[in-house]
């Protein structure tokens, strides 16, 4: 059997801090983790989903036929109660195709107003999808992290949302507590925890 030095995964992600960020939870399996980046080849698929489960899907079940490799991919984003699950599925493009994610919070922030704290829960949600390297689907999993959305900006932790995310029993937001507690509490880091051991157990299989 290879060793697990010689287990390939690719992270079907453009976004570096999110590579980084899923890269790390898989730090301590020494797998040979690379993102979309190093593939110029790739073409970009199109999130046309409805859901974040579709959406996780399409992106691994493409990448993995484009490479021919193994694919983790993840859909996530930010629901709020007071819009109605808004932006959901359309977080990173909540203020348009482009936006910058200063701009998605400022957005946010005005959609909100002034609602009362009780009145600005939130949920993170995390949708993660293993492909082998045929397209097949092996393993899925989702996490949600339940918060609130504060007023204004703080911290300059994570990215996306994470500046206005606050965990209620630490009373700081995700941009404030850094990436070690994030890790431990994050909607893409439970959705990893369930799905780390079928991802171990079908690359070791496939490569064995």
């Amino acid at each position: 059997m290879s060793t697990s030095t010689d287990l390939p995964l690719v992270l079907g992600t453009h976004n570096q801090k999110k590579g980084a960020e899923l890269a790390e939870m898989l730090a301590p399996f020494d797998l040979q983790v690379t993102t979309l980046a190093q593939f110029s080849e790739v073409t970009e698929v199109v999130e046309d989903g409805d859901t974040f489960a579709a959406n996780a899907r399409l992106k691994a079940v493409q990448y993995a036929v484009q490479l021919g490799q193994w694919v983790l991919a993840d859909d996530s984003g930010i629901e709020i109660d007071a819009l109605g699950g808004a932006p959901g599925i359309y977080s990173a493009r909540f203020a348009g195709e482009n936006a910058t994610n200063e701009e998605n919070n400022r957005l946010l922030l005005e959609k909100l107003g002034d609602l009362p704290p009780e009145k600005r829960g939130a949920g993170y949600y995390c949708h993660v999808t293993l492909a082998d390297p045929t397209g097949q689907v092996r393993a899925e999993s989702h996490g949600i992290c339940r918060g609130r959305i504060r007023n204004e900006p703080a911290g300059t932790n994570g990215f996306g949302y994470d500046p206005l995310f606050e965990i209620r029993e630490a009373g700081q937001t995700f941009g404030q507590l850094g990436p070690h507690v994030k890790r431990a509490l994050s909607h893409r880091s439970r959705a990893m925890r369930a799905i780390l051991p079928q991802v171990v157990g079908f690359l070791q299989v496939g490569h064995s």
